[in-house]
């Protein structure tokens, strides 16, 4: 099933038999239980709006992201919210697009400055489980009043609706990126760097740790003589004997943080950790020590676990309050392990109720978010 636009959309969705698995690129290979066809979004692309002095983009779902990036970069301007790219480390083919980027709530480095992808949607086009087209938000900033879809529908992984159109605000490229570049440093050690370059007033864009080397790096991004005199004030404090890395490389050190591709060629199973920063290094010692990119000041770490650990890594969070998504499966977690942690029961009551006013039939993506 392959709509070309949001009416074939809507009427593949309301004539569906049974349930639906949904896929724009088909970039992250979610497991989807019982399907009885696949609906694609993949033709229905295209940017329908663009207003670079309004700083705002509009942009069928199906777009491919690498369209939507070229013609914010022939104005001179980008996504704030730097999406990964899962192919390298998922193995994948296909072509990201903005749809599947909202629907997963996509998010890179750049987070801890400009916010999520949720923060950058300033509406939303769908077609719920009944066929019905929703529409919510707009094409500029404002006040919401009433429901706020367009945050819910960042994230929900096709469960409430299939997304047909988003508007998103969009912010000038900068003059110049510069990383300063710490190796040899323990977890421990580089947490507390990360911590205090984004407790400066130097307005860090990226604080990452990858544990292969113990390398650190801290990111200033805009104005050339701005970013110069922050580089400079950092080097001499919390970054002090870092190597200083610019341009093209710099942009290469955070594009390998973004789609984590330290960890694409390992084995065993792939998990995306939230914790609070200050906690990472403890709890990579409580896992053993694995292969990590941590993110967002440490407060995000992909791991890679060997099959040969025998803990049961949701359980290690329970004390430091973190939660865990599944990424990638082995042999020893398929089938068993849910892709998403489970929710509170309150907040799953909240969930299953807006999935039964959204799909009462519950066909989109069945068993994904439980």
């Amino acid at each position: 099933m392959t709509p070309n636009s949001e009416a074939e959309l809507a009427e593949m969705i309301l004539g569906a038999e049974g349930s639906l698995k949904l896929q724009g690129g088909g970039t992250r290979g979610i497991d989807v239980a019982g399907i009885s066809a696949l609906l694609s979004t993949r033709e229905m692309a295209g940017v329908t709006l663009y207003e670079p002095g309004a700083l705002t983009l509009v942009a069928r779902a199906g777009t491919p992201l690498a369209d939507v990036v070229a013609t914010l970069a022939s104005e001179g301007q980008r996504l704030a919210f730097e999406p990964m790219d899962h192919r390298p480390l998922l193995g994948r083919i296909g072509t990201p697009t903005v749809g599947g980027a909202v629907a997963a709530n996509v998010s890179g480095p750049r987070r801890i400055q400009a916010g999520a992808c949720r923060d950058s949607l300033l509406g939303v086009r769908f077609v719920d489980g009944m066929g019905r087209v929703i529409k919510n938000g707009g094409r500029v900033m404002k006040n919401v009043t009433g429901y706020d879809l367009v945050k819910l529908m960042a994230g929900s992984w096709g469960t409430l609706g299939v997304l047909s159109e988003v508007s998103l605000k969009v912010q000038a490229l900068p003059e110049a990126e510069a990383t300063l570049l710490g190796e040899g440093l323990t977890a421990q050690d580089a947490v507390g760097a990360m911590s205090a370059a984004l407790g400066s007033p130097y307005d860090v864009s990226g604080a990452a740790f990858v544990s292969d080397g113990g390398k650190a790096q801290v990111r200033l991004e805009g104005l050339e003589t701005s970013v110069r005199y922050r580089l400079g004030q950092l080097a001499q404090s919390v970054c002090a004997g870092w190597q200083i890395v610019e341009g093209t490389e710099s942009a290469k050190l955070w594009q390998n943080v973004r789609d984590v591709i330290p960890l694409a060629g390992e084995k065993g199973a792939i998990w995306r950790i939230s914790v609070k920063p200050t906690d990472m290094p403890l709890v990579l010692q409580a896992l053993g020590s694995p292969n990590a990119v941590c993110d967002w000041g440490g407060g995000l770490i992909w791991v890679a676990m060997p099959a040969a650990w025998d803990g049961d890594l949701r359980a290690e969070l329970n004390r430091f309050g973190g939660h865990a998504t599944l990424v990638r499966a082995d042999a020893k977690v398929s089938g068993g392990t849910p892709k998403f942690p489970p929710e509170p029961a309150a907040l799953a009551a909240i969930s299953k109720g807006l999935r039964q006013k959204f799909d009462p039939r519950g066909i989109l993506n069945p068993g994904v978010m439980g």
